[in-house]
């Protein structure tokens, strides 16, 4: 059994800071990622990082303003998030797969539940 705790998320100003953590235990993993979904939208991909070798994927909508990391020793993926605008509020979710692919939500296992962003203007 998998289990993923988020946590980290708040409010927060436009162009301001916050970082997520996800915490893993349980089977060894493939992909460690992050998806998110407002109110009204479906659930889309964010980023993701491979366990052993570290690649890392990103959505156009993010690159250059998050970063995706790993610490293997202590089971626990992080998300920085810089320079977050209004349209990144959305609950976060830490999502988990033993294989496949990166970007779409069937590929992945096992899921926290969720911690809320809210990015104020």
């Amino acid at each position: 059994q998998v289990q993923l705790v988020e946590s980290g998320g708040g409010l927060v100003q436009a162009g301001g800071s916050l970082r997520l953590s996800c915490a893993a235990s349980g089977r060894t993993l493939w992909l460690l990622g992050w998806f998110r979904q407002a109110p009204g939208t479906e659930r889309e991909f964010v980023t993701a990082i491979t366990w052993n070798i570290g690649t890392t994927y990103y959505a156009d909508s993010v690159k250059g303003r998050f970063t995706i990391s790993r610490d293997n020793a202590k089971n626990t993926m992080y998300l920085q998030m810089n320079s977050l605008k209004p349209e990144d509020t959305a609950v976060y979710y830490c999502a988990a797969s033993v294989g496949g692919t990166a970007y779409t939500t069937t590929a992945y296992d096992y899921w926290g539940q969720g911690t809320r962003v809210t990015v104020s203007s």
